[in-house]
């Protein structure tokens, strides 16, 4: 085989490069050094030459690069054979990717084609910094303060797809909602609805800023999971801004901001742990914002809040289900984490004791949005159809948790703990 530029005179040896006149200052190094870098340790290279200032000069190269000059030979027609070993110093041999192609599919290249062919590992070195999964590290490099490195943590089997489809499932928050059907309401509705927006933007901000916590403890042979955080960061930021303007695009403007969501939210921003924080914010919260925003797109007052939130729920759809595949994963790999899991719902529980129940005034939203109006009747109509909402978070919070892998007790109990502020 052959390096760089082939050898063009036979039996130089397995491995060899023809420099023609090249000298080290004039572009020889660009053939040599990749050559070298094919080699394991000790494994040796034939340079062909026509340059004699390399008989000096490429010894002192070898040295102060800690390779081995072994021989100066001459080939039949009178050209310089220089053989050298290759150092134990530099980026190790290791297993190359050379070869590897990739074949897309209908036309596109998937996130997991690519983990198919490049599987995580079981646990990272922190010292390979920002090396891409499956490339050479040079010995050497820092360790980086990455904390989380180990598979059954980090990476769920699905990421890669859930990537895929995340990318392929963008909108656009002006162009893709249908805002010339927002109309006058009644004050009453159209300020319950400017209520009921301001809590899923609020709510919808703790989804930003608690995900980005953990994008740089992440250790990049795990880059799928860090890239699918990334697209959920662009979803709750869209989320944000189509909430927040559907507030204003009635007149109603922005509502109340409780202090129980506030004490709620900001125990998820205190979270330290990245499986807890996708169990507490994506399983739990977003779970069960499925529900809340379903409700909103069955009772929205015009075609754009429909839609809006029904685009809403299917990336939140996306993000539960990462929350509830990294859950699974780790549960499967770890005998001590529902356990922990459990506490870290009920340390949250604590903080809000006294907090009562939902806040008053999403409460109170939410019936208003149900009745469409607020005539009495409408009103008791509404009122039953928020109670039947609460009933149907809690089936499903029960539900996702026995499917993430809690008992149906377990799943209960956990249930009946969460927070009355639905995230």
């Amino acid at each position: 085989m052959s390096g760089g530029a082939p050898a063009s005179e036979p039996g130089v040896g397995a491995l060899s490069v023809d420099g023609g006149a090249l000298s080290l200052s004039s572009g020889l190094l660009a053939l040599l050094r990749p050559a070298l870098d094919l080699l394991d340790p000790g494994g040796v290279l034939a340079l062909l030459s026509d340059d004699a200032s390399l008989r000096q000069d490429l010894p002192s190269w070898c040295r102060a690069e800690r390779h081995g000059y072994l021989a100066l030979d001459a080939t039949p027609t009178g050209r310089d054979v220089h053989r050298i070993a290759r150092g134990r110093d530099g980026v190790p041999a290791g297993v190359r990717e050379d070869g590897m192609r990739l074949v897309p599919e209908h036309g596109r290249f998937g996130a997991s084609e690519v983990l198919a062919r490049v599987p995580f590992p079981e646990r990272a070195d922190p010292s390979t910094g920002f090396a891409p999964r499956g490339a050479r590290v040079e010995p050497g490099a820092p360790a980086y303060p990455f904390r989380v490195v180990e598979r059954a943590r980090a990476a769920p089997p699905e990421v890669a797809a859930l990537y895929d489809q995340a990318v392929t499932s963008q909108w656009d928050a002006g162009r893709d909602v249908p805002w010339s059907t927002v109309v006058p309401l009644d004050p009453p509705l159209e300020r319950a609805v400017g209520q009921v927006m301001t809590f899923l933007a609020e709510n919808e901000l703790s989804a930003l800023y608690v995900p980005s916590r953990f994008l740089p403890r992440i250790h990049p042979a795990y880059a799928e999971t860090a890239m699918f955080l990334a697209t959920q960061l662009c979803d709750e930021a869209r989320h944000i801004d189509v909430f927040l303007k559907r507030a204003r695009a009635g007149g109603g403007g922005l509502g109340v901001s409780s202090a129980t969501t506030s004490r709620s939210l900001l125990t998820l921003l205190e979270l330290e742990d990245f499986t807890e924080a996708s169990f507490l914010l994506s399983v739990l919260g977003e779970g069960t914002f499925l529900d809340l925003l379903r409700f909103v797109e069955t009772h929205a007052p015009d075609e754009a809040t429909k839609v809006l939130a029904s685009k809403a729920r299917a990336d939140e759809a996306r993000h539960v289900k990462f929350g509830l595949a990294h859950v699974r994963h780790a549960l499967g790999h770890d005998d001590g984490l529902a356990r922990r899991l459990e506490d870290a719902v009920r340390r949250r529980a604590a903080t809000l004791v006294g907090a009562g129940g939902v806040p008053p005034s999403i409460q109170d939203a939410l019936t208003v949005l149900a009745a469409g109006a607020t005539a009495p009747r409408a009103i008791a109509k509404g009122h039953d159809a928020f109670r039947a909402l609460l009933e149907t978070m809690d089936e499903n919070r029960v539900r996702r948790l026995v499917h993430a892998g809690f008992s149906e007790a377990h799943a209960k109990t956990l249930s009946d703990l969460h927070t009355p502020n639905f995230m």
